[in-house]
């Protein structure tokens, strides 16, 4: 079996990365199909890819930053809204899976799209995951600032030491800092990254376990800021109000599990990599949403969801709850959760350079992008040149719009949840194309292959569209505006355009990939016709 047929492995261990990789494009040129490129096979594990699967979510920063909005959306549906957040980016993980079992490619969405579409909708779905990811880069080592400066200023005592965050040129420089560490450990080899992670993902999710029971505690002992029974009642989405209000609480929702594909961007870096990615995916969502209930459930619990003091519909607190909240429910501990957001955002920092790293990886390797993409470290198997790409952009966006505007950054943020949906919805509907012929083989064709991923798809594109259309009203996020329209709606579209441009530019100067040469479509038989055929 060759690397260019389905389910071949997609690695590589040869200490001469570099030429293996120009090897292994030549052959794609050739074949269309999918080829090695030159990375480190075999070196990640089930129980690593979960661990960094969940280092990138970073379930600390994203509930606290999330949780706030979310309940001042839908009150005490928090719960439902989280299950119901689930549900797609579950079915979603199937088609990922399905996707990654027949084509292990460190290009994901960009090579599966490109696999059932065609190149210029595989170039949007690639561009989609990169400008994500980008983004949240850039918030997450703004995020590790603040909670630096909160940190030290709860240790010692001095509440001004928590303001040096607001200085623009001390923020900026300790941020760099934190992005030029997160750059330095992606670029070396992935058993460094997994050793870090390791280490900061137990303590993270030790620090909010023990958070959440001891809310509960708290607030059954009666010493609750607005104590609230627990009511199953808070499970049931139809409680919601309105669409809009679904809408909006849904989109929050997804943003808080973004991030669990990393696990199948390492796919060629993994043991077993037709079936490890794509366990590793389920598992990490399955384990997070359960974090995020028990979470939910004692915030309630414990806090409320009205707008007093420590409640947790009160904007005062939204931008950063556990902070607020740690004090009241653990005392002279209370370090321990600002540590735990701290250890949150800069791992994820680190592990979130993996997916766009390996994506423009592929894309240059296919010859979607500049050939100096596809440059793979000799001496560690990674791809060095598109991390430190991932790093410079990341770092000039957060200094640019810290001295423009601190809102316009959280609005992009905001815009991050459209581009979720966009490449996601992508990948979904890829799921369901390419296995047409054989959706129909077995009842499990039927639910993974088909109705899953649709399911997933079609939830996504709905809450895409819907999204944009409310990020119109400038109320959508800061309230900032262009001409009277949201910011988030100019953003949104502005990167979508910006995308369409680049690619356009590509294809002109790199035709071959937009021909099919590099990487072309494939339409394979059915399952059930291939068997019968080897009979």
């Amino acid at each position: 079996m060759t690397a260019s047929e389905p389910g071949a492995p997609a690695g590589g261990t040869s200490a001469t990365g570099a030429s293996a990789t120009g090897a292994s494009a030549a052959g794609a040129a050739t074949t269309g199909g999918l080829s090695a490129k030159g990375l480190s096979a075999g070196t990640i594990g089930l129980i690593g890819a979960i661990v960094i699967g969940i280092s990138c979510i970073a379930p600390a920063y994203t509930f606290t930053a999330a949780v706030g909005p979310t309940a001042s959306v839908v009150g005490a549906q928090i719960p439902a809204i989280v299950l119901v957040g689930f549900i797609p980016m579950l079915l979603v993980a199937f088609g990922y899976r399905e996707l990654n079992n027949r084509m292990p490619d460190a290009g994901t969405s960009f090579t599966w799209a490109s696999r059932a579409f065609g190149p210029w909708v595989g170039w949007m779905a690639g561009w989609g995951l990169v400008v994500a990811t980008i983004l949240v880069l850039s918030n997450l080592a703004g995020v590790a600032v603040d909670f630096l400066f909160l940190l030290i200023s709860q240790i010692s005592g001095n509440p001004d030491i928590a303001d040096l965050a607001s200085n623009t040129v001390i923020n900026i420089a300790v941020c760099l800092l934190f992005m030029l560490a997160a750059t330095w450990i992606s670029y070396r080899d992935m058993q460094t990254t997994q050793k870090l992670q390791y280490f900061l993902v137990g303590f993270q999710v030790l620090v909010l376990v023990f958070f959440a029971v001891a809310a509960i505690v708290e607030a059954v002992n009666g010493q609750g800021f607005d104590y609230r029974p627990f009511d199953i009642g808070w499970f049931n989405p139809f409680a919601v109000t309105s669409f809009s209000a679904f809408a909006a609480g849904l989109s929050l929702s997804i943003f808080i599990f973004w991030g669990w594909d990393v696990t199948l961007t390492m796919n060629e870096e993994t043991k077993d990599p037709e079936k490890t990615p794509g366990r590793a995916a389920t598992l990490t969502v399955i384990t997070i949403v359960s974090l995020y209930l028990l979470l939910a459930v004692a915030m309630i619990m414990f806090a409320g969801v009205g707008t007093g003091r420590l409640g947790l519909g009160n904007e005062d607190i939204q931008e950063n709850v556990f902070f607020h909240l740690s004090g009241p429910i653990l005392g002279p501990l209370a370090f321990l959760v600002s540590l735990a957001v701290l250890t949150s955002s800069a791992s994820s920092l680190q592990s979130t350079f993996v997916g766009p790293a390996r994506t423009l990886l592929s894309m240059g390797h296919y010859g979607a992008l500049p050939p100096a993409f596809a440059k793979v470290s000799p001496r560690f198997f990674t791809p060095g040149y598109a991390t430190i790409v991932s790093a410079i952009v990341a770092s000039a966006f957060y200094a640019v719009m810290r001295v423009v505007s601190e809102n316009t950054l959280w609005d992009t943020i905001l815009t991050l949840g459209m581009m979720i949906c966009f490449y996601y919805g992508i990948t979904a509907f890829a799921c369901v194309w390419y296995f047409r012929h054989q959706w129909f083989d077995s009842v499990r064709d039927v639910f993974f292959t088909f109705l899953f991923p649709l399911v997933g798809g079609v939830i996504l594109a709905i809450l895409f569209f819907t999204t944009l259309l409310d990020s119109m009203d400038p109320a959508y996020g800061s309230g900032a505006e262009v001409g009277g329209v949201g910011i988030v709606f100019v953003l949104g579209v502005l990167i979508i355009v910006i995308g369409i441009v680049l690619m356009i530019w590509q294809s002109i100067k790199r035709p071959a990939f937009f021909k099919g040469e590099t990487l072309g479509m494939d339409a394979p038989a059915s399952t059930r016709r291939l068997k019968e055929a080897a009979r």
